[in-house]
């Protein structure tokens, strides 16, 4: 083996500007490969971000009020119970696996709410609003007000309303003023502005209002018990898991955040599978490109390819030999085109920094170790059949030549 990579060495050295520029080529295929990684692992971390960064990763509710049969061991009669409509699905006993959900190590965050539909009223102007009535300490828990303030603060007391920026134009709101939120209970407060946010998100900012649990509750007439709980992952790709995993020790109904953004994981796997093909590319250029390359250097080297073999050099030594030149330029090209990928991607901000309409590039993401064993095998396996084609030079025929 190391007389065999003495020779492949050789015979790589012996054409320096030939050998450069396979490496180069190599080099800028690896380059392309670590570039389509951080690119499109990055743009899914931004849109992921962009779409789930606000909401909750898991919402835990109370079981639906369903139809209950009254005569379950009854083949022809059907007598069903049929729950009043004004009664609302509540959770009763948050209290009582709020501590159990709290203290698993994937979450980071938890919110008990009240929710409902209301009008916002100054003067004679009104808009629909959804109200969410939060803990006073826990107001961005889920979606990060408080990084989003544009006007006034978080603090929430039981005579402040936080609202959207789009909301507070269309009613010329300023913090300090005075609104009326008028409850579908019919049951109607004034509040104090108290803050005005901008998630960037049209729904959030021209809808929502975020008052106290205690105004919650005397706004929508639940003198006890909550409408949800909402969670924070730690890594919001285990939403499914933990849901079923939820549901499971609690009893209660569960929804990841994947349940109403199907059409996001679509988009985001049809990118994916378009950097796949992008890269895989890029891989066959770089494995044609050396391929091309020891076929041309073993026909230069026929003569030199039958000596070897007239003394007494074995077919396999040949194999071996060409085997080690692509190996060695998949190795090399790799490392050098994945060192320069790092260096070229490190100084874009991370996607979840990233300004907007910047470019999305994810660091983290490349691939180096994958682009780097894909490129060797790859080279390889490129040089198989130019190693079988000098493994099959006739020292008769061609030393004479």
């Amino acid at each position: 083996m190391p007389y065999t990579f003495k020779i492949a060495l050789r015979y790589l050295t012996a054409t320096k500007a030939q050998t450069g520029l396979l490496i180069a080529g190599v080099a800028v295929g690896v380059f392309v490969f670590i570039f389509m990684s951080a690119l499109i692992g990055g743009l899914a971390v931004f849109l992921v971000q962009r779409t789930v960064g606000d909401i909750a990763h898991v919402t835990v509710e109370a079981p639906s009020r369903d139809p209950v049969s009254l005569l379950p061991h009854e083949p022809n009669i059907l007598v069903v119970e049929q729950r009043a409509t004004t009664q609302r699905n509540q959770l009763r006993t948050a209290g009582a696996f709020l501590p159990l959900i709290s203290a698993m190590p994937e979450v980071t965050a938890t919110s008990q709410q009240i929710i409902g539909n209301g009008f916002i009223v100054r003067g004679q102007a009104t808009a629909p609003v959804s109200v969410t009535g939060v803990e006073d300490n826990k107001v961005s828990a889920i979606a990060d007000v408080e990084s989003n303030l544009v006007a006034g603060e978080t603090l929430l007391t039981n005579s402040t309303v936080i609202i959207g920026r789009t909301l507070a134009e269309d009613l010329g709101l300023t913090v300090g003023q005075v609104v009326r939120i008028r409850s579908e209970r019919d049951v109607e407060r004034p509040l104090v502005v108290g803050g005005i946010f901008e998630l960037g998100v049209e729904g959030l900012d021209a809808r929502a209002a975020f008052v106290s649990l205690a105004t919650a509750r005397t706004l929508f007439d639940l003198p006890q018990g909550i409408s949800r709980i909402e969670i924070k992952l730690a890594d919001l790709n285990q939403a499914d898991a933990m849901a079923a995993r939820i549901a499971a020790e609690t009893g209660l109904e569960t929804s990841p955040w994947t349940e109403g953004n199907a059409q996001l994981l679509d988009g985001l796997r049809a990118q994916a599978n378009s950097g796949n093909l992008i890269k895989a590319f890029a891989l066959i250029t770089i494995v044609i490109g050396v391929a091309s390359a020891l076929l041309l250097s073993t026909y230069r080297r026929r003569s030199e390819i039958g000596i070897m073999r007239a003394m007494g050099a074995s077919r396999g030594f040949v194999v071996v030999v060409f085997v080690l030149q692509g190996a060695l330029i998949g190795i090399i090209g790799g490392l050098v085109g994945a060192g320069l990928g790092y260096l070229a991607l490190s100084p874009f901000p991370l996607p979840e920094l990233a300004p907007p309409g910047g470019l999305p590039i994810d660091v983290r993401q490349g691939s180096y170790g994958l682009a780097i064993a894909l490129t060797a095998i790859g080279a390889i396996l490129a040089a198989i059949l130019p190693a079988r084609s000098a493994a099959r030079v006739d020292p008769v025929t061609v030393i004479g030549q």
